[in-house]
């Protein structure tokens, strides 16, 4: 017991960040999905544009809601919300370009609508992933400031 005790003591804060990550991610996954699904199968719009708009609105809410709750972000630099725009960029395009490449290749069938729905869940779970780790060690990283020495 005191060893779990003291692995808990020792990654305690990124355990808390991994929950509260957790936390952010299953309403704004709820939230994107709902808005992805509604774009995709009753609007008709592509899955680019459906996943990309539905990543927008839910990565306004990440950035705030990953600032405050998950990251406990204090000071803010102008970088901040740039850094933030590209890490989900980024993260965006290879999970759901990755995505779209497995599902076809996997599954290989002519059902594009199917395709592209199975592909929209696959990326959101490559998406997750690779976001946590981007906002923890580019976006939101802590940064240590050097004292100057006489």
């Amino acid at each position: 017991m005191d060893r779990i005790k003291a692995l808990y003591d020792k990654y305690k804060d990124f355990i808390m960040e991994v929950i509260h990550f957790g936390i952010v991610g299953v309403i704004n996954t709820l939230m994107g999905w709902g808005i992805m699904a509604v774009l995709y199968n009753l609007i008709h719009m592509n899955y680019w544009l459906s996943s990309g708009i539905s990543y927008f609105i839910g990565s306004v809410f990440s950035y705030h809601a990953n600032a405050k709750l998950t990251f406990k972000v204090e000071e803010r630099d102008k970088w901040l919300p740039w850094r933030f725009a590209i890490n989900i960029a980024i993260c965006y395009f290879i999970a759901f370009k990755v995505a779209q490449s497995i599902v076809v290749a996997v599954l290989n069938s002519p059902n594009v609508a199917l395709v592209d729905n199975i592909a929209m869940i696959v990326g959101m779970c490559l998406f997750v992933v690779m976001n946590f780790f981007g906002q923890k060690l580019f976006v939101f990283r802590k940064r240590t400031v050097k004292k100057k020495e006489d």
